[in-house]
């Protein structure tokens, strides 16, 4: 492991980052709230940080996967380190455990909040809160490489370690440029929902935080009754389209804005993900509309809104869906182990894996019936290798292992079985709301200290796909 290389790099990216906490300034000064002060020294105290570990550390070109996922997991610590020092700072959240949470939860996207009274905040920590969110969407690592050619260097180790989904897409043979149309796509279709939020009659402010959290699929509003908050349709749906868009892969989105239109209808993995959306949206909707609405358009937007912002672990809400039936509920908390595709900003296991699985499953079936078959498994005309197959199988044991021990541990601090449970799945698969007392109208206040850090590793190795943060923690790992 060359350490100096590792904090040479997490140098650079904490004077990014240092820098990226000056554009919350201009909307304190616009709304004058007096934050801009606190946001100031923390950008002041993540800069000095930065500059003393890039002056007095040097950067081998060479860098290997161990380096990789060491820098990897290590920006997005210190990301959310620094990162929560605006809240410590204003006082806004005195506690660090706290801020670190809702630090955390913004750069991995879980959108799950200790806050009680959202707009109690100035709105210069608002926007900085939305903006962990951005920038954790499409990835830390994934922007450097766009921005500091010399990481373009060893930049596939950093790609994959950073990217989720089991396969990451290279456009391009060198990976600066990569990087660079990924971030250009995620950009472009922000700019668009920005643009429909404003004509949809949200200010400035609000429409570029919304769009934050929907294109990272985050879920942080700046209302504490979320997207409910905006009572328009046309809002809801504008935000509905861009939830899907982002829980696509962008490789997909950039082939089309490149001239190939069946891009979408020819992707096996996108259809199955419509499917699942769709199916899941008609068998909630069989409950949500008979039960709970008297207006027909307002159950099927409420279900749908839901449905999606769930499979793509958005976590924005309309409705209180702990107010639906039992099956309604159940349906949604298998979503949260599904997640976007890969190559999206979605979280959890993905869509593709659980693909490849029930191919796997079904394969198996046929083995069985005609043990001598040979019987691949194949996404459309692909076959799957088997050392992919095996790393799908093993991500999933890992993430169902993880759940089932997350749970128990949460339980053992006193929650009952259901929040346990919401916790872990939600954090996990970076959803935010989850079940019981962390539903869509709950908070995560009331988690227990240690609870709160528990769930903070999980954001983690949600965010980054296991393995990268468990390789970790191998003794193995650290040996020359």
């Amino acid at each position: 492991m060359n350490i100096f290389s590792v904090l040479h790099i997490l140098g650079l990216l904490l004077m990014f980052e240092a820098g990226a906490m000056l554009l919350p300034v201009p909307f304190s000064l616009y709304y004058q709230d007096p934050d801009f002060i606190a946001i100031l020294i923390s950008a002041g105290i993540t800069f000095t940080a930065g500059l003393v570990a890039f002056l007095t550390t040097s950067f081998d070109r060479d860098l290997r996967p161990k380096e990789g996922f060491a820098v990897v997991t290590f920006s997005w610590i210190s990301f959310s380190l620094f990162g929560s020092l605006p809240f410590v700072i204003s006082g806004y959240i005195p506690s660090f455990t706290n801020a670190f949470f809702e630090t955390m939860s913004g750069f991995t996207t879980t959108g799950a909040t200790i806050l009680t009274n959202i707009e109690a905040l100035p709105h210069g920590l608002l926007f900085w809160r939305s903006l962990t969110h951005w920038l954790g969407g499409m990835g830390i690592i994934v922007l450097s490489l766009a921005i500091l050619p010399f990481l373009g260097v060893g930049g596939m180790q950093l790609f994959r370690a950073e990217v989720p989904g089991p396969t990451a897409d290279k456009l391009t043979p060198r990976m600066t440029e990569t990087a660079k149309i990924l971030w250009g796509v995620y950009v472009l279709i922000s700019m668009a929902e920005t643009l429909l939020l404003l004509l949809g009659g949200m200010n400035l402010f609000n429409a570029l935080c919304h769009t934050f959290g929907t294109m990272a699929t985050g879920g942080f509003s700046t209302k504490s009754a979320s997207i409910g908050a905006f009572n328009s349709a046309y809002i809801h749906y504008v935000i509905i389209v861009f939830m899907l868009l982002a829980g696509t892969n962008f490789a997909l989105h950039h082939r089309v804005l490149t001239g190939d239109w069946r891009a979408y209808i020819g992707n096996r993995e996108f259809l199955f993900f419509m499917l699942i959306a769709g199916v899941a949206a008609v068998l909630i909707g069989a409950d949500t509309l008979l039960l709970r609405y008297d207006v027909i358009e307002e159950g099927i937007r409420h279900t749908l809104f839901q449905t999606v912002s769930i499979l793509t672990t958005t976590g924005y809400g309309t409705a209180d869906y702990e107010q639906w039936g039992f099956s309604s509920q159940m349906i949604l908390f298998f979503l949260m182990f599904v997640g976007g595709c890969a190559g999206s900003t979605g979280g959890s296991i993905k869509v593709v894996r659980i693909l490849v699985l029930l191919k796997f499953i079904y394969s198996e079936f046929v083995r069985l019936v005609h043990p001598h078959a040979v019987v691949p498994v194949r996404i459309g005309k692909t076959a799957v290798p088997r050392e992919a197959l095996n790393n799908i199988l093993g991500l999933f044991i890992l993430f169902v292992l993880i759940f089932v021990g997350g749970t128990l541990a949460m339980a053992s601090l006193g929650l009952d079985m259901q929040t346990a449970m919401g916790s872990v799945a939600a954090t996990l698969g970076n959803i935010g709301p989850g079940l019981g007392n962390v539903g869509p109208t709950d908070n995560y206040a009331h988690i227990p200290l240690f609870g709160k850090w528990i769930l903070c590793s999980f954001m983690l190795m949600g965010r980054l796909e296991v393995f990268t943060v468990i390789i970790l923690l191998s003794p193995s790992f650290w040996r020359k």
